[in-house]
């Protein structure tokens, strides 16, 4: 390769390329100027560099106008990328300054160079259209959150949640590889677009059809969709709070973004159907069994939660089902509302869990009894959860009930004679189910007294101003939707 060659590679790759350098210059910060600073004052110097690096890398994410493939599919940037890298990047800002209150850890600069070391695998993720070069990206994003998940080692849960999580991440991680590897075995290369050249015509054969089994399984683990997803429940109350946020919501829009892309793309022509009674072999019935599954078993699930971390865990293990009906549309329209839904829906979480965590600092623990009272306790903090709750629910006219009215009329509107309208009745019904759980935390927040011991909630500035702007962005994106679906 020539130096032109290079020279390109470092362009095309310019935001991957800042973010790394501000991890690099956020850790030498921490362990040379900041040591001996306090606890705080070493976050909030750490997250004001992690802040500033990753909106440069978002500001020339968005304002570049290029469309390149470099090695045939190992790094593909075109507008729509920029713009899942620019939402990545905003995820990842919102993650940081949620962060700045924690106590869990005094390895500050290491705690935050893994989250901005998880960004990079997932912006490199999203620009990949090579079976290499996404079980990379992939692999080296779970190893970020492995880390993440164990970094409180205070807490007993955090180890066990990490080793389970790291465990099934494994054993996803060799379904997917054994996957990939039929793949390139049947087409001769790891590229997406070869791969439908490749096996265009031949029908299911026994080979592909495990192939397909396998990367879907290998993905199930990654956005945890029943029956793949019994890490997260564990992972989610286990991993600092933060954390938790992260793998929630980041690695929820990349794993959405490159599982669709590989369905429709190395998988074109095998999509089959999963209409009412009219059943086609093909990765589609696949897709709705699992999405039907995660909806009913996540909400169901999450009725019975005590703890809220648990709670929010079953809620996004039913909201990937929801999910799923973006990736069964498989039309432009559908592929929109997939992404508005998945970025709103990583908004949302990020919110939650903040709530959540300037909660669990005051009392010590996530117990939905403490939540009581949180109205009087704290009202700014209680009105952003109703916000977010409320969203997660999907009531008019916050982004969560404008991302499922989009997802579920391009998901009846994908198939003749509204094939897959079974699916979005389940999805409203369970979207039904889904405000019982939410309102039992509301009304323990508005309704339920807390009791006369109940410590105080300290609301850091920071923090709040955070929670602030991500509820004003879940009413305005609600109101206004086109001003994200216009980049998408």
């Amino acid at each position: 390769m020539n130096t032109v060659d290079y020279y390109q590679m470092l362009r095309l790759s310019a935001p991957e390329a800042i973010v790394t350098v501000t991890m690099l210059v956020v850790l030498a910060a921490d362990l040379t100027v900041l040591r001996g600073k306090s606890l705080a004052a070493r976050f909030n110097f750490g997250a004001l560099l992690s802040v500033l690096g990753c909106a440069s890398a978002a500001c020339l994410a968005l304002h570049r106008h290029v469309e390149a493939n470099l090695c045939d599919g190992m790094l593909v940037v075109n507008p729509s990328v920029d713009f899942i890298k620019v939402a990545l990047l905003a995820l990842t800002i919102f993650t940081v300054l949620i962060s700045t209150p924690a106590k869990f850890t005094e390895h500050v600069g290491e705690y935050l160079s893994l989250v901005l070391l998880g960004t990079i695998a997932l912006l490199f993720l999203v620009s990949a259209e090579d079976l290499l070069m996404i079980f990379l990206a992939l692999e080296f994003a779970s190893l970020s959150l492995y880390i993440l998940t164990a970094f409180n080692k205070r807490n007993s849960k955090s180890a066990e949640a990490a080793l389970k999580y790291l465990l099934f991440g494994g054993m996803s991680a060799a379904f997917l590889l054994f996957g990939f590897s039929l793949l390139y075995g049947m087409a001769g290369s790891t590229n997406l677009g070869d791969i439908a050249k490749a096996i265009a015509g031949k029908g299911l054969d026994p080979l592909l059809i495990a192939a397909l089994v396998m990367t879907v399984i290998g993905f199930g683990f990654k956005v945890a969709a029943v029956p793949f997803h019994l890490w997260a429940p564990d992972a989610y109350e286990g991993a600092p709070t933060p954390s938790a946020a992260f793998i929630g919501s980041g690695s929820k829009v990349a794993s959405f973004f490159i599982l669709a892309k590989i369905l429709t793309l190395a998988f074109a022509g095998t999509e089959g159907s999963a209409v009412w009674h009219g059943y086609v072999a093909g990765w589609t019935p696949v897709i709705a069994i699992i999405a039907a599954l995660s909806m009913v078993i996540g909400n169901l699930t999450a009725i019975v939660q005590s703890s809220v971390k648990r709670l929010l865990a079953y809620s996004a293990i039913a909201h990937a089902g929801y999910m799923l009906l973006g990736v069964l549309g498989n039309t432009p329209p559908s592929h929109t509302a997939l992404m508005f839904y998945v970025i709103t829906y990583g908004a949302t979480t990020i919110g939650a869990f903040g709530v959540v965590f300037l909660v669990e600092q005051a009392t010590g623990s996530d117990a939905l009894h403490n939540f009581k009272g949180l109205s009087k306790r704290a009202p700014g903090l209680a009105l952003c959860l109703m916000i977010f709750l409320l969203s997660l629910g999907g009531i008019p006219p916050l982004a969560g009930f404008t991302g499922k009215f989009f997802l579920f009329s391009a998901a009846v509107l994908a198939e003749k004679d509204l094939g897959l309208l079974w699916l979005v009745i389940l999805a409203i019904a369970m979207s039904a189910v889904s405000f019982y759980y939410y309102l039992r935390v509301l009304k323990a927040a508005y309704v339920e007294d807390a009791a006369e011991d109940a410590p105080a909630i300290r609301v850091p500035l920071l923090s709040f101003l955070a929670l602030a702007l991500l509820a004003l962005l879940v009413i305005l994106l609600g109101c206004a939707p086109g001003l994200l679906t216009q980049y998408l």
